[in-house]
């Protein structure tokens, strides 16, 4: 399986079939639309970042200790029975525009309360007893680019597929045969490699390896060629608030955006909400930790939209938060709440339709320390609604992508879709070695693959990975060849068709109906 690598950061792609000199053009070609996703880590507080005033006096009983004066909340206009966290102008301004969405008691079925796994949940949108390998980001970017990663980057797709800012790459990213995206390490990282500069490494045997390690990145890495590209496009931008993350990667984020990459999706996060204690001042609750996120949140957020305004992007990018999980209603006694269930998700940008989508959260009467919002909006509704209506996918593709049918939610106010010969460039891109024609099928279909001569081996998988069917395994001559298949024992469902050869492995969906 060709996976990338992490070389200082960044994740490199096995370039053995790719003519690289292929990504390094003049004139770098905008995208259609983009994808920016925001990860709050560690399980937002719901209830005190959208504060469901209506019931006020049933939160006070619940969770007195950690709960906002209410004079201090932030009015949506239109909106009398919610109000925002105080420190959230920007997303108040956002809303009172009409450009912000706020989507109420997100979560799934049988919520996990483990950080790792529901994390694991929200990145690769299984259910919640099903364990997937790849994330629903990923199996999307190989619905689109199939022969990922042969031939790339190519004429059709010379940039990255997906560009995470962090230090791994997600499991979101993570395809059916491949990684599909690429990591830049940090904002410092990015400045240093468009301006062909990097920190002294020490003069030890360590040191000169990892010297040895960066002069073959910078030699070999078409992908930051491409990144350098971008970035030199651009050479101002407004300002974004220094000692603030999560506004630095957005502040990269929106340069190659504007810089011409066709990268559709990014990742960005902000850590820290995993606020057991001190979630809150003793004497203050509209400071302590909570408050200091949501301002490095909206802070960087505002920045972003100013940005994007002036580099005319902005009817281009959409913007969506998610947590893995919200808080429990009651309130613990170390000025703190424990891990809980839903809580809203944030949509902004110039083409969504603002508004508040569902209602506010139930308080009992009653609350016990195990009491929990019930969810109104499964996740996954909300990614396929992004993807349908954004990304213009079509059922077919989106039940392949997420195994299931969700509710659509009506999240932007008009969206034509791109033209199909976008997407049948992006469907041809790159080298394909195998074919199923056709798929969807109901019983019989047809594998169509590339021998270069030697053994080939031809495998079915599930969607966890399992091997269901071994339906060819032999050397076959050099050539295309074709393998009848009767699929009428299969359960319908999205499955994987996967060729081994001595060189290379490719993988494609197919969906039994």
């Amino acid at each position: 399986m060709l996976v990338p690598s992490l070389i200082n950061g960044i994740g490199v792609s096995s370039f053995a079939y790719s003519p690289m000199i292929r990504a390094l053009y003049d004139n770098l070609v905008e995208t259609d639309r983009v994808l920016v996703l925001i990860y709050l880590g560690g399980g937002n507080d719901g209830l005190n970042t959208v504060v469901p005033v209506d019931q006020y006096g049933k939160l006070y009983q619940a969770r007195s200790n950690v709960l906002l004066p209410e004079n201090s909340l932030l009015s949506l206009d239109g909106a009398d029975h919610i109000k925002l966290h105080p420190a959230m102008e920007a997303f108040r301004d956002l809303y009172n525009d009409g450009n912000l969405g706020i989507i109420q008691s997100v979560g799934y079925p049988d919520q996990d309360f483990s950080h790792f796994r529901s994390t694991d949940i929200w990145m690769t949108g299984s259910d919640a007893d099903v364990v997937i390998p790849t994330g629903w980001a990923g199996r999307y970017l190989h619905d689109e680019y199939p022969n990922y990663p042969f031939d790339f980057p190519n004429e059709t797709m010379p940039d990255p597929l997906a560009i995470e800012l962090g230090y791994d790459l997600s499991v979101m990213f993570q395809g059916p045969q491949s990684a599909m995206g690429m990591v830049v390490g940090d904002p410092t990282w990015f400045y240093e490699l468009i301006n062909n500069e990097s920190e002294p490494a020490p003069d030890t045997k360590p040191g000169r390896k990892l010297e040895y390690i960066r002069l073959i990145t910078r030699q070999s890495q078409v992908y930051g060629e491409v990144i350098r590209q971008a970035a030199e496009k651009v050479p101002t931008q407004l300002d974004y608030p220094e000692n603030n993350d999560l506004a630095q990667q957005l502040r990269v984020a929106a340069r190659l955006i504007a810089g011409g990459l066709k990268t559709r999706l990014y990742l960005v996060s902000i850590h820290g909400f995993d606020t057991h204690d001190n979630q809150v001042m003793w004497n203050d609750h509209t400071q302590g930790e909570h408050a200091y996120l949501l301002g490095q949140l909206s802070e960087a957020i505002g920045a972003f939209t100013r940005d994007m305004k002036y580099l005319g992007i902005n009817e281009r990018v959409t913007g969506l938060t998610f947590s893995e999980f919200g808080r429990r209603i009651k309130s613990n006694a170390s000025n703190g709440t424990d891990h809980g269930s839903g809580a809203p998700m944030f949509i902004f940008g110039d083409g969504v339709a603002g508004g508040i989508y569902g209602q506010n959260p139930e308080i009992p009467d009653i609350v016990s320390w195990d009491s929990n919002i019930e969810m109104q909006f499964d996740f996954r509704s909300v990614y396929s609604s992004v993807f349908r209506d954004w990304f213009c996918v079509n059922d077919v593709n989106l039940e392949s992508i997420f195994f299931h049918s969700f509710e659509s939610l009506p999240l932007f106010e008009s969206s034509p879709c791109m033209s199909t010969s976008i997407h049948h460039a992006n469907q041809q891109a790159g080298k394909s070695y195998i074919r199923i024609v056709p798929n969807p099928f109901v019983s019989d279909t047809v594998f169509q693959f590339e021998s270069d001569g030697g053994p080939v081996r031809l495998d079915i998988h599930d969607i966890h990975g399992r091997l269901v069917r071994s339906v060819a395994n032999g050397n076959y001559p050099r050539g295309t060849h074709e393998i009848s298949f009767n699929g009428s024992f299969l359960a319908p469902g999205t499955y994987y068709l996967r060729i081994h050869t001595r060189f290379f492995q490719q993988a494609r969906a197919m969906v039994k109906v």
